[in-house]
């Protein structure tokens, strides 16, 4: 069930209404506006975040930015065990939305989650993508509280389970990243059958926040080509 209300989140005038959708015994909330092809988008460990790239997507897709639960201003979540608890969650909310297949987006965490939840649905995925996602990691990196929490399974378990992953994937990363090194793009790469690494440049870990119009130019873009889409497989760079 959906629940719509104004979104009071936001001052600038957005074309997004916030919604909220029972799922899996979560009230989960999301942010939605226009229509087409489904864009679903999980958001990084800072939370939901309304950016103009959203805005400019949402110009040719039907766009849903959901807010995950324990984020944001949902109940402390201490229910899930694993991020594959979560991604079920998740797809459970998408279902009840009346979405079959959908093409999913992730941020950061939310890149971990999408890349999760599709390998456990990868018949309903139209396309992927990663941004600057949190799935591979280099040593020591620093994780939130939730995110450190969440019992993941083996880096073997998953470039294994990638290796079958046949939708197409768009892995993009900011030149300015400082959270997660860009070269960590080239690992899902060669771990996933059909796969483009772009490299946005003077954008950071918030690639699409940085440089919305280029951003969703580029996701548009690859959205609508799929597997033919221009950029060389193994590596692309984009500075318009």
């Amino acid at each position: 069930m959906a629940i719509e209300r104004a979104n009071s989140t936001h001052t600038e005038p957005s074309q997004f209404r916030e919604k909220y959708v029972d799922a899996d015994g979560f009230h989960i909330r999301y942010l939605e506006a226009g229509t087409g092809a489904p864009l679903v988008h999980f958001h990084g460990a800072g939370g939901l975040r309304l950016s103009r790239s959203h805005e400019r997507l949402a110009q040719t897709h039907r766009v849903i930015l959901f807010e995950v639960p324990g984020f944001g201003n949902s109940p402390t979540n201490e229910r899930f065990e694993s991020i594959e608890d979560l991604g079920r969650t998740m797809t459970e909310a998408i279902t009840h939305l009346g979405i079959d297949r959908f093409n999913l987006m992730g941020n950061s965490f939310g890149g971990k989650l999408a890349l999760w939840t599709a390998l456990q649905v990868p018949e309903r995925i139209l396309s992927l993508v990663l941004v600057a996602p949190a799935a591979i990691l280099p040593d020591n990196h620093v994780q939130d509280a939730l995110t450190r929490r969440l019992s993941t399974p083996s880096r073997t378990e998953l470039e294994a389970r990638m290796a079958s992953f046949q939708p197409a994937v768009l892995v993009v990363w900011g030149t300015d990243d400082r959270m997660i090194p860009s070269e960590m793009g080239r690992v899902y790469v060669e771990k996933l059958p059909t796969a483009f690494f772009v490299l946005l440049y003077d954008a950071g870990h918030e690639a699409d926040a940085d440089r919305p119009e280029a951003f969703a130019d580029l996701v548009t873009e690859f959205i609508e080509r799929g597997a033919g889409f221009v950029v060389n497989r193994r590596s692309g760079v984009v500075h318009p």
